[in-house]
């Protein structure tokens, strides 16, 4: 990717999680996130480049990660990626070559294809990894998300910029 993404999607199963499902005995569902990531969120919102939740499941536990982290914009439920990602585009105004993406797993295969940036985490199957621009020496649920946002600012010299923003406001 030549510029700076103008819109970065996540998966988060696999990627902001382990990819585990738990359940207790009556019914809750339980997800752990690593703080980690909302690191990679901070230095988008300071370089004011939107993030975008798109994931196939639908739980109120992603729904609070996502108000507390103050994402841009969340898509549960989404059985086609590549469809509502190209609609997220056409609002924006940008093309899919102007996205970066990072999912994990069968389902994200078309999107993975489609974007101008593709990133996996490093226990993502081989069949993923093999068609993606980077892979995160980063497993899922244990930071990938902020390795995959570090790798693109870092790719483009903007990793210390966000870091200066980021200390310039904490004063």
């Amino acid at each position: 990717m030549k510029n700076l993404p103008k819109l970065v999607i996540t998966d988060i199963d696999g990627v902001w999680t382990d990819g585990g499902m738990y359940y207790d005995q009556t019914g809750n569902e339980w997800k752990k996130f690593n703080t980690s990531d909302s690191a990679g969120v901070l230095f988008l919102r300071l370089l004011k480049i939107p993030v975008a939740i798109m994931t196939g499941e639908e739980t109120v536990v992603v729904s609070r990660r996502s108000q507390k982290l103050k994402i841009d914009y969340l898509f549960q439920g989404v059985k086609n990626k590549l469809s509502c990602a190209q609609a997220l585009a056409d609002q924006l105004g940008i093309t899919l070559d102007e996205i970066a993406f990072i999912g994990d797993d069968i389902n994200d295969i078309k999107l993975l294809n489609a974007v101008g940036l593709s990133g996996t985490p490093a226990n993502a199957p081989n069949y993923i990894k093999s068609i993606v621009n980077y892979v995160s020496e980063v497993r899922g649920g244990e930071g990938a998300f902020r390795d995959f946002v570090e790798h693109i600012l870092s790719s483009h010299n903007q990793l210390e910029g966000a870091i200066d923003l980021y200390l310039a406001e904490v004063k």
